[in-house]
Parts: C-alpha cells; structure tokens; sequence
C-alpha cells in the first residue's frame, strides 16, 4: 500500500462520511487530472503542465503519498520551463503508475 489515511483521518476526526468524501473526490478528479496532464506534456502545453501537477500535488499529499508528491512537485517545478520537457517526460510515468495504483488500491480497499 503506498497510501495512507492518517492525514484525512486526523482532519476527520472520527467522521467516516468526511474520509469517504474525500476519497471519493480523489477518484472522480485525480484520474481525469492524470489524462489532462500526460496530454499537456505531450502537446508540450507547459502552463497546463504546471498547473495541472500543482493540482494533483496536494490531493496525494492527501494520502500520504509523499514520494508521488515529491514527483508532482518536481514536474510542478520543471513545467515553468519548456527546455525541462526531457525530464518531464522522464518523471511523469512514474506518477501516473504511482497514482493509477493508489486508484485502483482505494478502489478496492473501500469497494468504490
């Protein structure tokens, strides 16, 4: 499990509707923020890169997800240049798998 409910769960405090919300949230917006931004890097549409990774930053941070955060964070970074477009790309699968993952364990683990 690469996730972990303690930030929400001590944001909740003890309210089950309120860390369901925001899992739900989670994978109504985060998978479509996803598509949005590997199309971005392809297009090389670098002001949606970056706004699109400041997005998805706090929503795994969320989760506890700090190395996929730290990824986020650096194509964040990276997206205010078009000549990081390399690295971008270089970085970008290992969130999208990072993410997908945490989809599909948040899927399962709460029967979305």
């Amino acid at each position: 499990m690469i996730y972990n409910l303690d930030k929400i769960k001590e944001m909740a405090d003890g309210d089950e509707d309120f860390i369901l919300s925001v899992i739900t949230v989670f994978l109504e917006e985060v998978p479509q923020d996803l598509e949005d931004l590997e199309k971005a890097i392809g297009e090389g549409d670098y002001d949606n890169v970056y706004q699109l990774a400041h997005k998805i930053k706090p929503n795994v941070d969320l989760l506890g997800m700090e190395q996929t955060r730290a990824i986020a964070l650096e194509i964040e970074t990276l997206g205010k240049n078009a000549e990081n477009k390399d690295k971008i790309e270089a970085k970008f699968p290992v969130l999208k798998k990072d993410v997908l993952q945490v989809i599909s364990e948040l899927g399962k683990d709460f029967d979305i």
